[in-house]
């Protein structure tokens, strides 16, 4: 084994990579037209390399092995020689990345999603070109958009849409884009990378992973010549650099309409409209201030942009409404309603029908497989389920549908104590795991969706801190 190269300990490299991240959006901050170079030295750091693997064994995805079958958690107690070997191979330029593995994810609409999982190396180089790379490409990213950036949420964007839509902003064309991870073209994403970055051997390393190819599941090899495949850490920060245009076009277009309010009000007075792009990942909404003519003119306008980068509106998906007719993004129904008790109309915002959809069945699911546990496991894996969901939606206008949620999951666990129990005398059930009618065994009680507190998101609009702001650290 190579002793030669000095590994710190995770909290060691934690601060070191912090503090260099740090620099790097600094510097790409204060000089938006500065490219990188010699930041493949940062990519074979002990440091960056550390906290690379400390990644990649910390996320549910450590259970599953690549193409090579070596599953990450089995690789704990070698990790030092494993992180020796592979920066060895980084320094001598003889890694090369492994075709992932794919697998078919079902997906809500019937359909079948595309999921790749990259070995336990390339999942390394991958989060360690990540840490140096994000700081860079972040400095540079619209606030706009919300998916996979550090420190934002689908409750910005969705609060974002709230603010502008209860204003002036009543149309809505809410974009779809046809397999979006899948047909992103190479040569336009290097482009853009290539703006940031001048280092030739960090640009090799990341049109490596592009070109590694897929195994499929039938045991075939494919070739990728567009797309970033969906499951590789590095993937969601590519897809952001190329959908970055779309940002890019309307914070310029945004820009023209004039640099105060009452310029953009003098705008809309002459007939012409204003509007706002907000994006989480691949889905997007056009808010305008206009007419529905100028929303539908934006679709050509949004097609030629996406063009650019190889992709494509999916026209027949997507959708131009009114804010009192309704839509639906991450999750949520928004709409325009009359508050009740009064002739006011205001912007609501609660689980779609969908979504709530989702969580019954998931409800429905675990009770039907739990029967041959304890009612305390059930409830495990019921509250876990529970608490998740309703923390996602405890911002929106969503008492009514917690209290239906309430009432479900109540009836749906009493069926199930009914057939665990078959046979047994009900009222000995009933004062075992029924006190006050609420489920409960031992110490676990099942998850009162009904209790959880409607509390209001706060807009942070462009105010967002990247973790590398403000942060003073002693780099080692």
């Amino acid at each position: 084994m190579n002793t030669g190269a000095p590994w710190p300990t995770p909290h060691q490299a934690e601060a070191r990579v912090l503090g260099i991240q740090t620099k790097l959006h600094q510097w790409a901050t204060d000089d938006p037209s500065r490219r990188f170079d010699d930041l493949f030295n940062l990519v074979c750091d002990p440091a960056f390399l550390v906290m690379a693997w400390e990644r990649v064994r910390g996320n549910r995805g450590s259970r599953t092995a690549g193409v090579d079958g070596v599953v990450p958690r089995s690789i704990d107690p070698d990790s030092e020689r494993f992180l020796t070997e592979l920066r060895d191979d980084l320094k001598a330029r003889r890694f090369y990345p492994l075709p992932v593995r794919e697998r078919m994810i079902p997906k809500a609409s019937g359909t079948l999603r595309r999921l790749g999982i990259p070995t336990a190396r390339d999942r390394t180089v991958q989060a360690a070109l990540k840490l140096v790379l994000e700081p860079i490409f972040e400095a540079g990213f619209q606030p706009c958009s919300y998916g996979f950036r550090p420190r934002r949420r689908a409750m910005d964007a969705i609060t974002e849409i709230h603010l502008f839509t209860s204003r002036s902003y009543e149309w809505v064309m809410e974009g779809d884009i046809e397999a979006c991870f899948d047909s992103i073209d190479h040569t336009a994403l290097m482009g853009r990378v290539r703006r940031r970055i001048g280092d030739r051997r960090v640009l090799v390393l990341v049109k490596a992973f592009l070109r590694a190819g897929v195994l499929s599941e039938d045991g075939v090899n494919r070739d990728t010549y567009t797309g970033t495949p969906q499951g590789g850490i590095l993937s969601p920060l590519l897809a952001n650099v190329a959908l970055s245009v779309l940002d890019d076009h309307f914070a310029r277009a945004w820009a023209s309409f004039g640099d105060s309010g009452s310029a953009r009000l003098r705008r809309r007075g002459k007939g012409l409209p204003t509007y706002r792009f907000v994006r989480y990942a691949d889905d997007f909404v056009v808010l305008v201030s206009g007419t529905r003519s100028h929303a539908e003119a934006l679709r050509e306008e949004v097609a030629a942009v996406l063009s650019t980068v190889g992709l494509r509106l999916a026209v027949e998906k997507t959708t131009i409404v009114g804010i009192d007719e309704g839509f639906e993004f991450l999750g949520f129904r928004i709409q325009r309603q009359t508050k009740r008790g009064s002739d006011k109309r205001f912007v609501y915002t609660w689980p779609s029908k969908k979504a709530l959809a989702s969580i019954k069945a998931r409800v429905r699911t675990i009770t039907r497989q739990g029967m041959n546990g304890s009612l305390a496991d059930l409830l495990r894996r019921l509250n876990a389920a529970l608490r998740g969901w309703t923390n996602y939606f405890r911002h929106g206008s969503s008492k009514a549908t917690f209290a239906y949620l309430h009432q479900f999951t109540w009836s749906r666990v009493l069926c199930w104590l009914h057939a665990k129990f078959r046979g047994a005398r009900w009222r000995k059930v009933k004062r075992r795991h029924l006190p006050r009618w609420w489920p409960t065994d031992g110490e676990v009680r099942l998850f009162d969706a009904r209790a959880v507190p409607v509390i209001r998101y706060r807009y942070r609009g462009a105010i967002i801190p990247s973790p590398w702001e403000r942060v003073t650290v002693r780099v080692a």
